[in-house]
């Protein structure tokens, strides 16, 4: 059995309403307290992040609901800065979930005063890419990279925008 790699080449469009749902979900969570939800967005977030967008719920709404309903032509970007993203989505998402479990066993009002900051960050994060195409995670990923951290060749499309016009593009 082979599980499915995260897309090198990814569709912006798909990203950013990917990210829009996520500020939906972040928004409610935080709006009514339902800390739970950041368990479901950990899920996503996570298989994202290992498995790439076809492993996601959230994104096979967008891909197959939503995406097709919008115009906008298909905009190749790197796979592996959103891929990144994902992954701080899922470390973050899931930090929520286990302080919100200490503050259930415990009651401790700091915990959920950190799942309070994180949910912002889960807010700001996801609205900063679905209104604006900014990615925090990116731009961090590409900093790394800057940094020698992150070698050239795991984004080979990071460092030459013509590889992506050149390859098929996978949502």
């Amino acid at each position: 059995m082979s599980f499915p790699r995260f897309p090198a080449i990814v569709d912006e469009v798909s990203v950013r309403l990917i990210a829009a749902v996520v500020l939906v979900i972040g928004v409610i969570a935080l709006a009514t307290q339902q800390w739970w939800l950041y368990a479901v967005l950990a899920v996503d977030f996570t298989l994202r992040a290992a498995f790439g967008p076809q492993a996601s719920p959230i994104a096979q709404l967008v891909n197959r609901w939503i995406r097709p309903r919008v115009a906008a032509p298909t905009r190749p970007t790197a796979g592996a800065p959103k891929q990144f993203a994902a992954s701080i989505g899922a470390v973050m998402t899931i930090a929520a979930t286990a302080l919100w479990i200490v503050n259930l066993a415990t009651g401790s009002s700091a915990a959920i005063t950190a799942v309070v900051v994180i949910g912002a960050i889960m807010v700001l994060f996801p609205f900063l890419e679905a209104v604006f195409g900014f990615c925090v995670g990116c731009k961090l990923f590409a900093g790394l990279m800057r940094l020698g951290l992150v070698p050239e060749d795991v984004c080979l499309d990071c460092a030459d925008i013509t590889r992506r016009q050149q390859r098929q593009t996978v949502s």
